[in-house]
């Protein structure tokens, strides 16, 4: 039994290492448009590589076979992100809306003071262009979830911040549908004033907390 969990830890991280092979040394530092196809590669690797061990009777073949599919999968979902990031950064004319990419998912932050009024929940005319352009790419790559996430800061009542972000979560979605994004691939979610990503203490703080996600998530084979 020790030998055998030894053997599966050998071939995971053999998955790894070749993974990671074919990560150019020389782009550490620099700016590789590539980077999340190979960081998807060496996650999918590791991971299908661990599931192939976990499922197959014969762990080190089905460890073997689970890295190979793992990194094959990864790498395909890391070069689709990819891609529909480049676009993305090409078409939006916003320098206020931040595009992430985090190797298994596209996140598309938008402030909430260029999109709502105060208290309200209409997305200005100004951002209608904005959300149909993440909307039109949305149908290029029509393989990927959509999860619209809406939060707030925490100035005034809890309950009704909580509301107020289910409400501008709901009016994006609603704008990418009216662009042709099908019903069916989006989740409205409001987190109000519950996941901060800065201090709420300063006026600086409060407006990045202000905020809308579009966050695109690939789906599985």
């Amino acid at each position: 039994m020790i030998r055998a969990k030894h053997s599966v830890l050998f071939l995971a991280g053999a998955s790894l290492l070749t993974a990671a092979a074919c990560t150019d040394p020389g782009a550490v530092g620099t700016t590789d448009p590539n980077q999340k196809t190979k960081q998807g590669a060496l996650l999918g690797g590791v991971l299908g590589a661990g599931l192939g061990a976990i499922v197959s009777d014969d762990r080190g073949k089905g460890a073997l076979i689970g890295g190979a599919l793992g990194a094959a999968g990864g790498a395909a979902y890391g070069n689709m992100l990819d891609k529909q990031e480049a676009e993305l950064r090409q078409q939006l004319d916003n320098d206020r809306v931040r595009i992430t990419n985090t190797g298994d998912r596209l996140i598309v932050t938008m402030p909430q003071d260029i999109l709502f009024d105060v208290d309200s929940s209409t997305v200005r005319p100004g951002l209608r262009g904005d959300l149909m352009t993440v909307a039109s790419s949305l149908r290029d790559y029509p393989d990927s979830t959509v999860q619209v996430v809406g939060h707030t800061d925490n100035t005034g009542d809890a309950a009704y911040n909580q509301r107020l972000s289910e409400r501008r979560a709901n009016a994006v979605a609603d704008v990418l549908m009216e662009g042709g994004v099908s019903y069916g691939r989006i989740q409205t979610y409001g987190r109000g004033e519950n996941q901060p990503v800065a201090d709420n203490l300063t006026e600086a703080g409060k407006a990045q907390n202000r905020r809308v996600e579009i966050v695109i998530l690939p789906n599985a084979a």
